[in-house]
């Protein structure tokens, strides 16, 4: 939000807003919306409608997407690519999708910067820690492309990494199902969703909901994260201001 001029105005969260700072992590395959391959314009315009929501309700907000509906890198390796190549072609193909969130956030009117682990200043702000936080701290959506800027990492682990850098409250993962569930719900009709888990039995159990590292580095900082469905409206705007939604990983016991 501006007051006018080119300085960003922070909003106080209003009460009864749980988290002050949030980072949501959105895959690459989110913004395919009906499509095949690409980004889906429609899809981006749902996504910062909900976004825009949080903000108006004062919380600052990071985001990290995948690349997956461009490029992945581990199924390249997979066909004869070097791994690493895959890798770093999937960055690139994380901060293509980061623009294209960035267009539909900033024609919704709200303020945005892209920042990437990669050097490429023409299109998009190195990142730096300190300079994301004043970011948000001035009220602009921080959205954080290319990974870790490292091969062999996941975006989910880059979504860990950057949330407990900057000091966000919870991790937020969009996914394509409305929580983690005790098997594949579509393989297994008897599967049961989780209101909550803990991040060893997530760990134990090989949930496949993030990677080993993400849920790790998590649980080494005491980062809640929560599992939603993206394609429920309103969802990002329930999940961000820690209404019932979803499941809810963290230090206790599993219910």
């Amino acid at each position: 939000m501006t007051d006018g001029s080119d300085r960003a105005v922070s909003l106080a969260p209003v009460e009864g807003a749980r988290y002050r700072r949030i980072l949501l992590k959105l895959s690459g395959e989110a913004l395919l919306g009906s499509r095949q391959y690409g980004v889906d314009p429609a899809t981006c315009v749902f996504i910062a409608e909900q976004v825009g929501i949080v903000r108006e309700r004062g919380v600052e907000v990071a985001i990290v997407v995948g690349g997956g509906n461009i490029f992945r890198g581990l199924a390249a390796a997979a066909k004869g690519m070097d791994r690493a190549t895959g890798d770093y072609m999937g960055m690139l193909a994380t901060v293509m999708n980061g623009l294209a969130l960035q267009d539909a956030l900033e024609s919704a009117g709200i303020e945005t910067r892209v920042m990437t682990a990669i050097g490429m200043n023409e299109v998009a702000e190195p990142y730096i820690r300190r300079r994301a936080v004043r970011h948000l701290e001035k009220g602009r959506v921080v959205i954080l492309a290319a990974g870790t800027g490292n091969p062999y990492f996941t975006t989910d682990t880059a979504a860990a990494l950057r949330a407990v850098e900057i000091g966000a409250q919870v991790l937020l993962k969009a996914t394509k199902v409305d929580g983690v569930y005790s098997a594949d719900p579509a393989v297994d009709p008897q599967a049961t969703r989780h209101d909550e888990l803990s991040y060893t039995d997530v760990l134990a159990r090989r949930l496949a909901v993030l990677d080993s590292t993400a849920v790790s580095l998590c649980m080494d900082n005491d980062l809640p994260i929560l599992v939603f469905d993206i394609n429920q409206a309103g969802n990002i705007s329930r999940a961000a201001l820690g209404e019932p939604v979803g499941t809810l990983i963290h230090g206790g016991r599993d219910t």
